[in-house]
């Protein structure tokens, strides 16, 4: 059963349609990978989702519901988390206070990691750090992290919200080779417990990560399937991975 299906989406910027008439459907704890050329409409179709852009045209619904016409405050309670190409994190405060911060009413998250869901107390959230590779750094400031570090506190805090859907920018993007495989890996240990839209360009770490595999061209939905079924596929080839295939894109 799908959590969140786009139909005919459309998205306009002065004139310029960024998305033209988008159909994308993704299922409950399903991860699933959006790439494309530049200016295929990845980051819009994020956006439209999270409610930082409005559609002109078509529905977005999430779990059942249309949320087209919501704002960006009222998706994100609804659980709908967003992480952007740039974190968003307190920078004075420790892993610690970021993750009490951002943590919500809403406990189910902690019984799903396998800690306790009563009170939400400092030993939840020690768990959730654990999770994500940052109990060492459990009570540093995050703007002593190093970068690959605060991209896991900012998809932690998601986690704290407990967002049923995240998407992720670019999450590797400035990345070591030993960060992007450690990303990799928590990706995969979210999916299930959470529904995950990727958009990323590095083919390495999609290719690691892809369940399935949505490819995007000039606004529309181009391609869907398999890393062999969209590497196989003579339109997306032409329009975007070339002769090399998702390992050469």
């Amino acid at each position: 059963m799908s959590l969140l299906d786009l139909k005919g989406v459309e998205v306009q910027f002065s004139g310029f349609r960024a998305l033209r008439g988008l159909d994308l459907s993704v299922s409950a704890g399903e991860l699933r990978c959006l790439i494309g050329p530049n200016g295929a409409g990845k980051t819009t179709a994020l956006d439209v989702i999270c409610g930082r852009a409005r559609a002109s045209g078509g529905d977005i619904l999430f779990d059942g519901r249309s949320i087209r016409r919501f704002e960006e405050h009222r998706i994100a309670r609804l659980g709908i988390g967003r992480k952007f190409q740039v974190p968003s994190v307190f920078r004075e405060l420790t892993v610690r206070e970021n993750l009490h911060v951002a943590r919500s009413r809403r406990t189910g998250v902690f019984a799903n990691l396998g800690v306790r869901a009563a009170g939400g107390g400092a030993d939840d959230l020690e768990k959730l750090a654990e999770f994500v590779g940052l109990k060492e750094s459990f009570r540093r400031e995050a703007g002593t992290l190093s970068h690959g570090q605060t991209q896991w506190l900012e998809i932690a805090m998601l986690v704290a919200q407990d967002a049923q859907l995240i998407l992720l920018d670019e999450p590797t993007a400035g990345m070591t080779t030993g960060e992007t495989r450690k990303t990799a890996e928590l990706c995969k240990r979210l999916k299930g417990r959470h529904t995950l839209i990727v958009v990323e360009h590095d083919m390495g770490f999609i290719k690691e990560i892809g369940d399935v595999i949505s490819v995007m061209h000039q606004g529309r939905l181009l391609a869907e399937g398999t890393v062999a079924e969209i590497e196989n596929d003579p339109e997306v080839r032409d329009a975007y991975l070339g002769s090399g295939g998702i390992s050469g894109a």
